[in-house]
């Protein structure tokens, strides 16, 4: 996979960030932490990944990250949402905050810890569309999609919920890959724009 020319950013205000630079690094790619917009002006994809989405959004405005990335997403920048990445790049969010005001990066609706509390975390081997091998999620207070729209290509469920699927530039994930020493569903974001 050719990907050594591109940058990669990883959104570092909030959550899990630094497992994600890790992951890229493991794989020979180099991950540059976002926490300003000369930060986000260098990279070419970014990653958005868990933790706390209605902090994610507020520390986003904040920063004065929200609208250039929201710019830099509408033209087709692509972006892996992970847990609460996914919510935030969602279209729509159900049981968030009346304040929450997602992306829209992907015509998906998602319900929070729909899988419940932290206490009810899991792991389960999931079955990916284009992997051959079930890939070994971690699931903590996960998300789920209710509902895609027209445009987005479901690519794996659990128990008949959808936890990843994505979009021409939009992947996202309700469980947390980065927490796992499989790279294959970062190597599935990599090949998007290829």
């Amino acid at each position: 996979m050719a990907t050594n020319h591109l940058q990669v950013g990883v959104l570092a205000l909030q959550g899990a960030f630094e497992s994600h630079i890790k992951t890229f690094e493991t794989m020979g790619i180099e991950a540059i932490p976002v926490r300003s917009t000369q930060d986000l002006e260098r990279v070419h994809k970014i990653v958005i990944p868990g933790g706390e989405s209605t902090a994610i959004q507020m520390l986003l405005e904040s920063s004065s990250l929200r609208q250039p990335l929201s710019e830099r997403l509408s033209h087709g920048m692509p972006v892996f949402g992970t847990c609460a990445g996914m919510i935030v790049l969602s279209k729509v969010i159900l049981d968030g905050r009346e304040d929450q005001s997602p992306l829209n990066a992907i015509d998906i609706v998602v319900r929070r810890n729909a899988f419940g509390r932290q206490i009810d975390s899991f792991e389960s081997e999931i079955n990916v569309k284009g992997l051959t091998e079930p890939f070994p999620a971690v699931f903590i207070r996960a998300p789920i999609v209710e509902a895609v729209g027209d445009d987005v290509e479901v690519y794996a469920k659990v128990d008949d919920q959808i936890v990843l699927c994505g979009n021409a530039s939009t992947l996202v994930a309700s469980f947390h890959p980065e927490l796992s020493s499989d790279t294959r569903i970062h190597e599935i974001f990599l090949s998007i724009g290829e």
